[in-house]
Parts: C-alpha cells; structure tokens; sequence
C-alpha cells in the first residue's frame, strides 16, 4: 500500500533542496531558475518510530525494516498554470497522482537567491498556488458536469450522485473556497476522492526558514502558522539549508551538529510524522527473530483488510490475529510475557487494528 506526498511550491522556494535531503540523495537538481524541475522525482522515505527498537531488542530481530513514505518533487508551478504558464498543465497532472500536498513557502530573505514575484511574502506564494489548483479543479468539473448531461438525462443513478457532488464542489470553488472544505457524508467520502481534485487533498505547510531560525521559526513562518490554523491545516518549520547538510552526517555527527543548533530533532523527521498524521496512518508490527517490520494503514482498516498489506493470500484466508498491543508486549518483555499475562489476544474479521499493535495472522492457505 503506497502513500504519496507530492512537495509543490513556486519556483525557488527550497522544494528540491528538501527532497534532495528528505531521499539523502542529488537526484533532484537544485537550481537557481525556474523550472530546473521537469519531471517529478521521487524517493521512499523511512518513518522514524523509535518503538521498533525496544521491540526489536525485545525480539532478538536481527534486522529492523521501518514503514516508509513517498515524496514527489513536483516542478515549480508559477501564476497562471492552470492555463498554461510555464509546463503549468503537465505539473498539474503529477499532482493529481499524489494522496497528500507538502507545499514549500519560502520564509527567508537572500538577495543571492531569485523570487518570481520579487518579493518575499509566504502568504502571497500560498494564495498563488491555491488559486492555481483551485482554477484547474474548476476547469475538470466543468468539463464533466457537462460530459454527464445525457446520462442523467437516461437516468443513471452513479451519473446523477456524481453531479450532485460536482455542483456541490463548483458552488465552493466559485466562492474561492478549496473543495476540501465540502462537507461530505460517510457514503460521499469514496465517490468524491474518485473525482481527483487537486484542492480537495490534504496540505501540510513547511516553511523554509534560515539557519538562525530554525529552532524558533520568524515572524514569516508564523503568520504561515496562523493561516494553517484557521484552514485546519498543519504547518511545520524547517530550514531546508541545514536538513542538506545533516543528511549527508553519521548519526553521531549528526546527533551534535543539531544541539549546537538548538534542535532536538532533524525538520525532516517532522515533516515525515507530519505527513503520516495528514493521511491518517497508523503503523502495526510484525516482530520475530528474523525481523522488526512496521506496516502502514489507514485508521480504521480492519485486521483482514491489515494482513492483506503483507500479501494478499492473507486477507483471502484470514481466519484469526494473534494480538499484542505495544505497551503490553514492552511490560511483559515480549510475546512469551504478554501470552502469559493473558494480554495477547485472538481477534477476527471486525477487529479494527489500533496503531502499535503487534500482530500474527493465522490464515488458511
């Protein structure tokens, strides 16, 4: 099951420098003019959870295989896209393909390094790339309520439930509003991802600030927080500059060159629980002496729908999960301890695996 946050912004705002260290790797090219971007790149990125060590040690695992995430570094889209401008239409596209938005707003000064619009206002750069996406959105559902006429008219149910959302979408975004502020039933929740749009994703603002500010933000990064805020989003601070350089330490260096900065932790690692908390993920464990493994779902997966993750042959002949949640496992020092207390504990079709669970799925072959 794969998970995507596609990394948006205007062009030189940090996005590839970001990705480059979020993927420790060059494949992005970091540039200073628009459009180094072209083709989006993309790199799996490990979630740090520091449970699966204590269950690894617990275990005697010889190995550790943590739960990832995919980053896209999506070309940097200008005002006018949804138009044309620039390869506007074709970074839309690849936008469309991602489940989550991690934009970049750029929140430092530097006379070395150009802004498209010749200023810094993070604010102003939000606003830009909201109104691109919400003006292809507008233009797709256009064309489709229009492609729908004739069905409704020969009175298809799917076409006239799809027209219905469409005009409810339409009447938000010609109010300025991105589609995902439609309120939506349990039932309309699949239906309505099915129309792909772009401003109906969830958006994880990172504002790229200098290296002084890193630890604390600026006043930049915070009026990017109040804007989040009141559109119940999530912002976090980062200095894109800095996240390049540990990338590239040991973990030991690594470690010291952040306390000398004030940072308890690297931005990227926030950025990553950022991202996992967006989607609503949550992780369950797999652990034996072979190995550690985290697996990544939805909030709300069912134990069958949970072990189809692994392989598929184990959500067809599901038949039970032996059950452990992490606390218990860590207090009776391992699945022996745990099965002894009596905490471990046999769950079937309807069970709904909690994050932190460790599991072993019984299924007919």
């Amino acid at each position: 099951m794969g998970f995507k946050c596609g990394i948006v912004g205007l062009p030189n705002v940090g996005k590839s420098t970001l990705f480059n260290a979020l993927t420790q790797t060059a494949d992005a090219a970091a540039a200073n003019f628009p459009f180094c971007t072209i083709e989006p790149n993309s790199g799996q990125v490990p979630v740090p959870d520091p449970r699966m060590n204590k269950l690894a040690e617990l275990a005697n695992s010889k190995e550790l295989i943590p739960t990832r995430l995919e980053f896209v570094d999506i070309a940097g889209l200008v005002r006018g896209a949804a138009s044309g401008e620039g390869l506007g239409n074709k970074f839309l596209s690849h936008i469309r393909e991602v489940d989550a938005i991690v934009h970049v707003v750029r929140c430092f000064e530097d006379g070395d390094i150009t802004h498209v619009d010749g200023r810094v206002d993070p604010i102003s750069d939000a606003d830009t790339i909201e109104t691109e996406l919400m003006l292809a959105d507008l233009e797709s559902l256009e064309k489709r309520a229009e492609n729908l006429v004739k069905k409704i008219r020969g009175g298809d149910k799917e076409a006239i439930q799809q027209s219905e959302l469409i005009e409810r979408a339409l009447a938000v975004l010609r109010d300025g509003k991105p589609a995902r502020t439609v309120e939506l039933s349990d039932d309309e929740q699949k239906p309505f991802r099915m129309l792909q749009l772009l401003t109906s994703k969830p958006i994880l603002y990172v504002c790229n600030v200098d290296e002084d500010s890193a630890a604390t933000g600026n006043e930049l990064s915070e009026k990017v927080a109040e804007m989040a805020a009141a559109q119940g989003a999530v912002s976090v601070v980062i200095s894109a500059a800095i996240e390049a350089e540990v990338a590239l330490l040991e973990d030991d260096e690594r470690a010291e060159f952040l306390a000398d900065l004030g940072l308890e932790e690297t931005g990227l690692s926030r950025i990553i629980r950022a991202g996992y908390d967006l989607l609503h993920l949550i992780t369950y464990f797999t652990v034996g002496p072979k190995e550690c493994r985290a697996w990544t779902i939805q909030k709300g997966t069912l134990a069958p729908q949970a072990a189809g993750v692994i392989h598929t042959d184990f959500e067809k002949g599901f038949i039970r999960a032996e059950t452990t949640s992490y606390d218990a496992y860590v207090e009776h020092g391992g699945e022996a301890g745990a099965k002894a207390a009596g905490l471990m504990r046999l769950e079937g079709k309807e069970y709904e695996v909690k994050d932190g669970d460790v599991l072993h799925f019984r299924f007919a072959n």
